[in-house]
This record gives structure tokens, C-alpha cells and sequence, in this order.
């Protein structure tokens, strides 16, 4: 099999179960930047591997791509798609959603926001946080038009918070300093 098809030479794609769109469509828009996501998230766990403290957080990560992975999936099927997708189950939600609190738990309470920096990985975590946040407002896009997984925008949203705590983890365990937002 090639690699290119040259189906996609003139601006089209196709979702999962064939409908053609555009590349600009909401949905190859959210499901790009989702990947888009995915990809900085491996890279995060690839650049955490190498510390042993950070060693929970990369197989966090790792799980956290392949839930990447089934939210692009969910985000690429076409109007007509009648196949079998895996789904997002509340299961992958409350996981998440401990993970965050296990984190939090450890560190001592913000006051203000956080201005991103302090040290590579922090900034890398800021990174994938704001990149999460677009992937929620591009999936925020194809739900207004489109009926999506209930699980999706939630996993986005958690997510975010995840990195954010992940961030603070990084900061604390490499005493690097956290720059507080004091206007």
C-alpha cells in the first residue's frame, strides 16, 4: 500500500466511513488539533523518561495519548459512519480525574495563576495545556453541529486541568521556581 493517495491533492479528505470534506471542516480541524495534542504529550513523556521521580507521569501520559488517540477517532467519523468506534466511558473520566486529585493532594495551594516557565518540562506542560485547550474549543465546534461522545468535551476539559497539576508536580520536584501572576 502507498503511503499517499493523491485523494487529498486539491483540499479534501475523507472521514471515517468515507464522507469527502474539506481539510478546513470543523471536524479534520478538531480532530488535528487533538492529534496535534497527542503528539506534545509524547513528546512530554518522552523528555520525563529520563527522570526516574517523573516516571508515574509518563505512564500517565502514555495512557493519556491513547485516550487521545480514540478522541481523534471520534472526532473524524463522518455524518453516515456506521462503524465500530471505541468510546470514552466515565471510567476514563474518573481516572482522570484522580490522577488530578492525587496530584493536587501533594502540592500546596495556589492563589494565583501561574505564569508559564520555571524550567523546560514546566513550560513543555504549559505547552500541551494551552494546545489542550484549543483541541476543547475546536471540539466545542463540532458538537455545536455535529452529535459527538457526551465523554469527549469532559475528557478535553479534565485534561487540561491534569497538565496544569502536572506543571505544578514538575515544578516542586526540580525546585524550580513558579512564577506567580500578582497584577
Amino acid at each position: 500500500m502507498k503511503l499517499y493517495t493523491k485523494g487529498g491533492d486539491k483540499g479534501n479528505t475523507s472521514l471515517i466511513g468515507g464522507e469527502r470534506v474539506r481539510k478546513t471542516d470543523v471536524r479534520v480541524e478538531a480532530y488535528g488539533t487533538a492529534d496535534e495534542l497527542q503528539a506534545n504529550i509524547a513528546y512530554l513523556a518522552d523528555k520525563m523518561a529520563h527522570e526516574e521521580c517523573l516516571s508515574p507521569y509518563v505512564e500517565d501520559c502514555r495512557k493519556i495519548c491513547s485516550l487521545l488517540m480514540t478522541t481523534c477517532s471520534l472526532l473524524a467519523m463522518g455524518c453516515k459512519c456506521e462503524h465500530k468506534m471505541p468510546q470514552l466511558t466515565e471510567e476514563d473520566i474518573a481516572w482522570l480525574e484522580g490522577r488530578i486529585d492525587a496530584l493536587q493532594a501533594e502540592l500546596k495551594p495556589v492563589e494565583y495563576f501561574t505564569i508559564p516557565g520555571g524550567c523546560e518540562l514546566s513550560s513543555l506542560c504549559h505547552i500541551c495545556r494551552t494546545v489542550c485547550r484549543r483541541a476543547e474549543r475546536r471540539a466545542i465546534e463540532v458538537a455545536e453541529s455535529y452529535e459527538i461522545c457526551s465523554h469527549l468535551l469532559v475528557l478535553l476539559n479534565r485534561l487540561s486541568d491534569y497538565l496544569y497539576a502536572l506543571c505544578r508536580t514538575i515544578t516542586e520536584k526540580f525546585e524550580a521556581e513558579e512564577v506567580l501572576w500578582r497584577p
